[in-house]
């Protein structure tokens, strides 16, 4: 009789071919099991099926008919999935061989997390930081722990943050029971941010696992003015579903002064395309406000979590974060 798995991995994949195989052989070599492995292809033309069917037939393919970004390939996934755990994993990764071992063990040790935060370093400077968590600042920044930084003993602590990286974040089956899947409107970016609001305003808390590793390409599969539509878009978006509105109200200047900014220094440089990328992505933003109302009643109906709570795990403006 087959074995429930202790974990599914979720991988979401169009055209990396060329990184699927350190990807999955790390997988292949994890210290627990059994572990399930699932990839969903955006229709890549790239031969990554082939590859997939050919070498490593214990892997469940999900074939897409077409891209359905980052999210929409994530969500088929983890509704395909059968394990109390379920981790997305970009495909341009490599893993420790007890990664998931670490990530259960920090599940155990806090039973209040929703999600665990991986230790994601870059792969081809593995004393260097991609991520450690991720921060969400008073004005509506959101980004990585300790990126760019060396690995060092600030980094070695297993602690709360505000949210987990989507390439490699980890989330209990109950807390996406209840607070549902990633939003499918995001398509690409953010999206992992806006999950970790909605756990965050249901109560459910994010820690950082620092022994749990993964190597990173960082920007291998996606970047460019595509990331930069897709910031000024979604930014947006996560603010107008998920902030609390007494909090809102006391940090709109804030989040008002960035958006000023950042359209600023993307008007300065508008004949670079990422620039005009993002201001397009923060006009789309905006015109899609009134439609986020239903979701925005929706989520904060449903919060759980004080304001005194939610204001004390979102980072002030000057603060450095490490």
């Amino acid at each position: 009789m087959p074995v429930d798995p202790l974990a599914s991995v979720i991988i979401p994949n169009w055209n990396g071919l060329k990184f699927l195989v350190p990807c999955l052989d790390s997988l292949g070599k994890q210290t627990v099991e059994p572990v399930e492995v699932i990839i969903v292809d955006n229709a890549s033309t790239d031969g990554s099926q082939a590859l997939i069917r050919d070498q490593y037939p214990e892997v469940s393919l999900i074939e897409l008919p077409e891209n359905r970004g980052f999210t929409g390939a994530c969500n088929v996934g983890m509704e395909a999935a059968h394990a109390p755990i379920v981790i997305l994993l970009n495909n341009d990764t490599e893993v420790e061989p007890d990664w998931i071992e670490q990530v259960l063990a920090a599940f155990d040790r806090h039973p209040e997390a929703g999600s665990i935060a991986s230790k994601m370093l870059l792969y081809d400077q593995r004393d260097t930081l991609h991520n450690a968590g991720d921060f969400y600042r008073v004005n509506g920044e959101a980004g990585n722990r300790g990126v760019w930084q060396k690995d060092g003993p600030e980094f070695r602590q297993e602690q709360p943050v505000f949210s987990a990286c989507g390439g490699s974040a980890a989330y209990r089956r109950a807390m996406l029971d209840e607070i549902d899947l990633l939003d499918d409107g995001f398509f690409f970016l953010m999206e992992d941010v806006d999950l970790g609001w909605r756990a965050q305003l249901a109560g459910w808390q994010c820690f950082y696992a620092p022994k749990a590793v993964v190597y990173h390409h960082l920007s291998a599969t996606g970047g460019g003015k595509t990331a930069s539509y897709y910031a000024g878009r979604n930014t947006l978006r996560v603010i107008a579903k998920n902030y609390p509105g007494p909090l809102l109200r006391k940090y709109l200047p804030q989040i008002m002064r960035l958006q000023i900014r950042q359209a600023v220094d993307a008007i300065r440089a508008w004949r670079g395309e990422a620039a005009r990328a993002r201001l397009r992505g923060m006009l789309a933003g905006l015109i899609a406000l009134p439609g986020l109302l239903k979701q925005r009643r929706r989520i904060q109906s449903g919060r759980k979590a004080s304001i005194e709570y939610i204001e004390s795990i979102l980072t002030p403006v000057e603060e450095q974060v490490s």
